[in-house]
């Protein structure tokens, strides 16, 4: 096959293009009229929200739909050639060799039972023939730019033993092992960590400038497609809506739907009460549901009936910049400028008195080296270090850092599924450290309760949701009897938005919105006191993401509960919390009301964990700052400050402090804490890591 010097057109010329999946019953439309092409050294974001067709698009250049999935209608062209039209044996030839894909879960297109090195060596020596000591050598030069620490040992090991983030640079650098023309990127970073996503992030648009490779990046988040691509293409049920450069979608859209996913993310200014987000209304269609017309008309703002709903709706240009298309038949009459309308705005919830109170909390695990055989000498794992502070009645405490900082365990011992190996937990005044969830009296169970990331593993598939909830009203020991309960339950369903047939209806048969409202609705159903949300909407679309959220804040304002919410995602965690820890390695690291922890003076880590926060905002100026190396094992912490193997400050500390000594909390001005060895003076130096340009 010729490579790319031979050919100077698009490298993928996406025409017209329509996908059905077949069912015994019917025909579904997956994707609709859809056309984007990606030109030599581009990169093109595909963006919506699940189930719009972006990972079907990606598996119709793949020509890789299964059984019941077809091209019904258009044309995909790589390199001028129509791939519908090629042999099996050409397609083989180009998929790997000239188009290569990375997927979202590392593990699932890595071999467990492999070494790395021979995993990457066979795809040249597959594709190209070539022997074996050159694809060795390529396999460690491809290592080495993924910035993989050790490149000979990584060769050698197997995937399990490598991390997440260097499981994905590992996906990555295969398929950059045969120097491919395009890379299809498949939401890369969803499972990854803010810092660990804004490495991978850096080193995609670097790999892309030195191999010339063009890509096609599909993600639902708008900010890392800022940070990544040349254009955009903006995707709503099966169709593309709008087209165009990032600097055109983002600041001149033209289609309503891309308006209103933009209302619904949190971005700089967004404020729970002073400017909360709007949630876009209504339910995304199901493919053999759509409406006619417009697919987004029934969620529209500017909907008009009888126009938008007549007949199919085509893409067209902008006036004035043909490289900027909308599928929208108003968009000439809409004043885009015209300031956005404002969710409603909510009064302030002043914090009360103290309802939880953590005083120098510990959870070791002590793990055998060789804990299947029960020998080997033991090790401690120091899940958390001597964590303190208070949460208040109406109060929203956000607790961030990466995976493996403790965040969850901590969440833990709370709910009673571990116990404390020392210090205290204070609830309303009582100790509630040593007493397992099997130990404690159902008034206690009830008031602290929890929110689960994936709502899918939550629910039981074989029970009604109306049941699940009757199940948890008679575990906390409410309403005299079934009739009572029965209502309770319609009620709770009431509070969480969700219509009160639904009480019917099996898990399955919700969407990843709706179930969560579920695991909500049952975390109240005792009066919960204290709830702590585990990531509850990173599994969730963005216009889910907003709705969800809001029913959080609606609900603690009326039940005056006190929200723990934990999560990795900064732009949320600004919108939501009255106060946030930032915890590193087992360490809370900095601890103060969300403008202490966003302006500076920071905590180092707090510092960079901004600077990795994907932000869809063209305004937004950033600080570059990518950490080096992965977070230390909490089997094996540095000596010292926990975060000294990855601190930028650390030569303005003299003597070589934080290599050998863990270093105080200092509190400055209003209460704001941060352990570390930094002097005032350099703290106060500190710039602001993310700045809004003037207009």
């Amino acid at each position: 096959m010729s490579k790319l010097a031979d050919y100077d057109g698009p490298i993928l010329e996406i025409d017209k293009l329509s996908i059905s999946f077949f069912t015994r019953l019917r025909e579904i439309p997956a994707v609709m009229d859809f056309s984007v092409a990606v030109q030599p050294g581009e990169a093109v974001g595909l963006v919506g929200e699940s189930g719009c067709g972006k990972s079907t698009v990606a598996l119709g250049v793949m020509q890789d739909l299964g059984k019941n999935g077809r091209i019904v209608g258009g044309s995909i062209k790589f390199k001028g050639r129509d791939l519908a039209q090629m042999s099996a044996d050409e397609l083989r030839d180009v998929r790997g060799n000239e188009i290569a894909m990375i997927y979202q879960e590392p593990m699932a297109s890595l071999n467990p039972a492999m070494k790395i090195g021979k995993q990457l060596m066979e795809v040249p020596m597959i594709h190209e023939g070539v022997g074996e000591k050159e694809a060795y050598a390529r396999a460690l030069e491809v290592v080495t730019d993924v910035k993989l620490p050790d490149p000979k040992r990584m060769l050698n090991s197997y995937p399990h033993q490598l991390s997440g983030g260097q499981q994905q640079r590992i996906v990555i650098a295969m398929a950059l092992m045969s120097k491919p023309s395009l890379l299809i990127l498949d939401e890369p970073t969803t499972a990854l960590d803010v810092t660990v996503e804004a490495a991978v992030v850096e080193l995609v648009k670097d790999l892309g400038k030195k191999y010339g490779t063009s890509m096609l990046f599909i993600s639902h988040n708008l900010g890392l497609v800022l940070e990544t691509c040349d254009r955009i293409c903006v995707m709503y049920s099966g169709e593309a809506v709008e087209r165009g450069s990032i600097e055109d979608v983002f600041d001149h859209m033209r289609h309503p739907y891309t308006q209103a996913l933009f209302r619904s993310i949190p971005l700089p200014g967004a404020d729970k009460n002073a400017r909360p987000l709007v949630a876009i209304p209504g339910n995304f269609p199901l493919p053999h549901e759509r409406p006619k017309g417009c697919n987004f008309g029934p969620r529209c703002d500017y909907f008009e009936a009888g126009r938008c709903d007549a007949g199919d709706i085509l893409m067209e240009p902008v006036p004035g910049n043909e490289r900027h298309h909308t599928r929208c038949l108003r968009f000439q009459e809409i004043d885009w400028d015209a300031p956005i309308a404002l969710g409603e705005q909510k009064a302030k919830n002043e914090p009360g008195r103290v309802v939880l109170k953590m005083d120098k909390l510990k959870k070791y695990y002590e793990v055998t080296a060789n804990a299947l055989f029960g020998g080997g000498a033991k090790k401690v794992v120091k899940a958390n270090e001597t964590l303190s502070f208070e949460a208040r009645e109406s109060e929203t405490l956000a607790i961030v850092g990466e995976s493996g900082c403790g965040k969850s365990t901590f969440a833990k011992v709370l709910m009673g599924l571990e116990t404390a190996t020392d210090g205290e937990i204070l609830l309303d005044n009582r100790n509630i450290e040593d007493i397992p969830i099997e130990a404690r009296d159902p008034k206690t169970i009830s008031d602290v309760q929890m929110v689960f990331q994936n709502p899918f593993d939550t629910l039981n598939p074989s029970m009604t949701v109306g049941r699940q909830i009757i199940r948890a009203l008679e575990i906390f020991g409410i309403g005299e009897n079934d009739a009572a309960r029965k209502q309770r339950m319609l009620e709770l369903l009431d509070l969480v938005k969700l219509p009160r047939a639904f009480a019917d209806r099996m898990p399955r048969q919700l969407s990843g919105g709706q179930k969560q409202r579920v695991g909500i609705a049952r975390a109240f159903a005792g009066g919960a006191r204290i709830v702590v949300a585990d990531e509850p909407v990173s599994a969730l679309d963005v216009s889910v993401q907003a709705a969800v959220t809001d029913l959080l804040m609606e609900i603690q304002r009326n039940e005056k509960t006190t929200l723990l919410f934990i999560s990795h995602d900064l732009s949320i965690v600004r919108y939501l919390s009255d106060r946030v820890m930032v915890m590193y390695l087992g360490h809370v690291v900095e601890l103060g009301d969300t403008e202490q922890v966003f302006s500076p003076p920071y905590h180092p880590y707090t510092e960079a964990l901004l600077s990795a926060v994907p932000i869809a905002d063209t305004s937004v100026e950033k600080t570059h700052i990518v950490l080096e190396g992965d977070i230390p094992s909490a089997m094996n912490p540095p000596s010292g400050c926990p975060f000294q193997t990855r601190c930028r400050w650390k030569s303005k500390v003299p003597g070589g402090l934080c290599e050998v000594e863990v270093p105080p909390i200092q509190t400055l001005a209003g209460g704001h804490q941060i352990k570390c060895h930094l002097s005032d003076e350099t703290l106060e130096s500190m710039e602001p890591v993310i700045k809004i340009a003037a207009e």
